[in-house]
């Protein structure tokens, strides 16, 4: 009775379902013979530079887009890129893509769309642009802190969460940027070349989970071309791909200013023109010469209706049309900056700790020397298109002043200074940041050395870390190797604390100081995250979401001599091996692998084991274990769980993330869980077929704690 009341209530709850999408069709369908073919167009390009025309006479509001992947940007002026200077537009700052990735935890990564989704809301935003989920093929791309991974796995499972999240909120997300965008140098003209493997294996898995998983109502167009043509009018990413193959129903949008033809662009998909580098907004690609492009035939007016139909259809779901029933949102409240904090925590990776330094005993030092320029630097307020304005920001020597001040010395040294401020999409910032200040490495030396303990701020800021340009090279700038050397001379009680959002050369210090740990850019709660981090208040749970390696000579676009590319053309000729895939494959050892972090406490994986030996293609294996922690303290643990197929038609990486889950423990306390994975996600993308394949014959799935920590090996058979 139960299995059929169940069927029942699913039955009816898609009748109702079916019903309200047939009236919302009748609806966009009403509207649109309702219209003019200038109305029309007139949703189809924008009217300022964040903003689409409204309809007065048929109820059809202005639409209001807004970066912020990681908090909403600031109030810009409608037609140029200064800000309008409002007193009431700061909102809460989130650590970015990659940070958020690093917590490897999907409720939190929710809980922050959720969030993100009612600060919209309050500042009256309808579609927030983001996330950025391309692929982190090179550690010198200059938005790697705004991605989220080198994995398509965790890139995928992290953007359902927050998409979903997000636009329960009456927001529609923006998945950005469709696609191949992986580098920031020649990022305009760039063309792009790769297998069908590799685009369907790697570079496209998360935006085809935003669409058919997460229903993301926008799509942001990339800027480079892909195949020979830009990603804006390109008919097989547009058409045969996002249309065809995804079932994609919402608005497929342009990134600012990658709109380069009228006829093309509208055949290939495109729905939404926005920031293109013309003061006359009539002169748009998508306004008067799409017009002209109708009456000519050369478009059909049933395309220009499809594109109408699509911008309506993302406005109903957000009940754009229907304002009396719409969320109103909240900024800045006790709940979203617990959050921020949250989210900062768990994002901070603990790379080294040797004799347990850490955590510091805070009650039994009388002195602590804190040095670098990223001890003060606040970071939201960098990075071009991600730049937020954060309510506050919590700097780490306001945070151990704040918390530490009354009862130890705290010792403050520069350390090293950045070289000069970049200008709007320059790298100028970078430029001479090899230069050694040895007066403030004395002065940093001097302080170590009347210090029980010294904490080094180091690693990037928005100078490198930034949309606009790549990084020039992936050496600690300002001469911070030699700061920490000297400083852990003076101190072997030293402690590097890393501030970036992409990979870094950290071979120099790896074996000179005992303890390093990675905390990214930790948003507008930054400081108190990491300090409560050192002081074991919190414990760090954060794990790797990319490769650190050894030098810059080991990544694969390097190592192959495909970056930044030759003549403006680029050729992905590592394919499939991508970031660990391209290290385990090729049996490179990197600094440190994906998937990595250590604990303050210690973890012990037992009782391994799948549910049956042999599956069929439309089986699910579930794979068992018992995690206990073994250590003194409460901690976390990420099981990660790979797959790999020993004997394949084709060339297959050596292991591939296919599950994981975050579990927290108690001393002593364990915990049986359980990982499933779809005998279907274990296939290759068949390029003679055009198609997934499972092949049959022998996986093994690996358990481990990253991608070289495996603890155990289970093998079974797929018919």
């Amino acid at each position: 009775m139960k299995k059929i009341m169940l069927l029942f209530v699913l039955l009816v709850g898609l009748l109702s379902f079916s019903q309200n999408e047939a009236t919302t069709e009748k609806r966009i369908q009403s509207l649109v013979k309702k219209m003019t073919l200038q109305e029309k167009v007139s949703l189809l390009h924008g009217n300022s530079k964040f903003y689409v025309s409204d309809i007065k006479r048929l109820g059809i509001p202005e639409w209001a887009l807004s970066d912020g992947p990681h908090g909403v940007r600031a109030e810009m002026n409608r037609h140029n890129w200064q800000y309008a200077g409002w007193k009431d537009d700061a909102v809460t700052c989130f650590p970015p893509g990659t940070a958020m990735a690093a917590t490897w935890n999907l409720d939190l990564t929710a809980q922050r769309g959720y969030v993100l989704g009612e600060e919209a809301r309050f500042r009256k935003k309808d579609v927030l642009l983001g996330p950025g989920i391309n692929i982190i093929r090179s550690p010198l791309c200059g938005r790697n802190f705004e991605y989220l991974s080198e994995d398509p796995f965790l890139i995928s499972q992290l953007t359902v969460s927050y998409i979903k999240a997000l636009q329960t909120k009456d927001v529609a997300a923006s998945v950005k940027h469709f696609a191949a965008n992986n580098q920031e140098d020649n990022r305009f003209v760039i063309d792009v070349t790769m297998s069908d493997r590799a685009l369907h294996e790697i570079y496209l898995p998360g935006f085809k989970a935003a669409v058919m998983d997460a229903k993301v109502l926008t799509v942001m167009g990339a800027y480079n071309k892909f195949r020979g043509d830009y990603c804006t009018e390109n008919m097989l990413l547009g058409r045969t791909i996002l249309r065809d193959l995804y079932q994609f129903k919402g608005v497929y949008m342009s990134d600012w200013d990658a709109t380069h033809s009228t006829v093309n662009a509208a055949l290939a998909g495109l729905d939404l023109e926005m920031g293109t580098n013309k003061t006359n907004y009539n002169e748009w690609y998508f306004a008067d010469p799409l017009i002209k492009a109708v009456q000519e035939g050369k478009v059909k007016e049933s395309v220009v209706d499809e594109k109408v139909a699509n911008v309506l259809r993302v406005m109903i779901k957000t009940k754009v049309l229907d304002p009396k029933t719409r969320i109103k949102g909240s900024v800045n409240t006790k709940e979203h900056q617990a959050l921020a904090y949250q989210s900062a925590v768990e994002s901070i990776v603990l790379l080294k700790n040797e004799n347990q330094l850490l955590p510091l005993p805070m009650n039994a030092l009388k002195s602590v020397a804190v040095i670098g320029d990223n001890a003060t630097r606040k970071h939201c307020s960098g990075g071009l298109s991600s730049e937020i304005k954060p309510l506050y920001e919590i700097t780490p020597l306001e945070a151990i002043t704040n918390k530490f001040g009354n009862q130890l010395q705290i010792n403050y040294a520069q350390g090293y200074n950045k070289q000069s401020s970049p200008g709007e999409g320059s790298n100028k910032g970078q430029l001479n940041s090899d230069f050694v200040d040895w007066k403030l490495i004395d002065e940093a030396v001097a302080q170590a050395k009347k210090s029980d303990v010294a904490i080094v701020f180091a690693g990037l800021n928005h100078d490198f870390d930034s949309e606009s340009f790549d990084r020039i090279h992936m050496r600690l700038p300002y001469g911070q190797e030699t700061l920490i050397q000297e400083v852990t001379k003076a101190n072997p009680k030293t402690i590097v604390v890393i501030i970036a959002g992409s990979p870094l050369e950290l071979s120099g210090i790896q074996t000179r100081v005992p303890s390093i740990v990675w905390a990214w850019y930790g948003g507008m709660e930054a400081g108190n995250a990491v300090m409560d981090v050192l002081s074991g208040k919190q414990y760090p749970s954060g794990k790797l979401p990319i490769t650190l390696p050894v030098s810059l000579q080991q990544s694969p676009d390097v190592a192959l001599g495909n970056y930044p590319g030759r003549d403006l053309k680029v050729n992905y000729e590592e394919d499939i091996l991508v970031g660990y895939r391209w290290y385990d494959t090729k049996k490179i050892e990197p600094l440190y692998p994906f998937g990595f972090g250590l604990s303050y406490t210690s973890f012990a994986i037992s009782n391994v084991a799948t549910d049956k030996k042999t599956f069929d293609v439309n089986d699910t294996v579930t794979l068992k274990c018992t995690i206990k922690n073994t250590g003194q303290l409460e901690g976390a643990e990420v099981l990660q769980l790979y797959a790999s197929q020993p004997v394949c038609s084709v060339l297959r990486p050596q292991k591939e993330l296919k599950a994981f889950e975050k579990v927290v423990l108690k001393a002593g306390e364990q915990k049986e869980v359980s990982l499933k994975v779809k005998v279907k996600d274990l296939a290759f993308y068949d390029e003679k077929n055009a198609n997934w394949k499972v092949e049959p014959g022998e996986f093994i799935f690996h358990l481990g704690t990253s991608s070289k920590a495996i603890s155990n090996a289970v093998s079974v058979q797929v018919k």
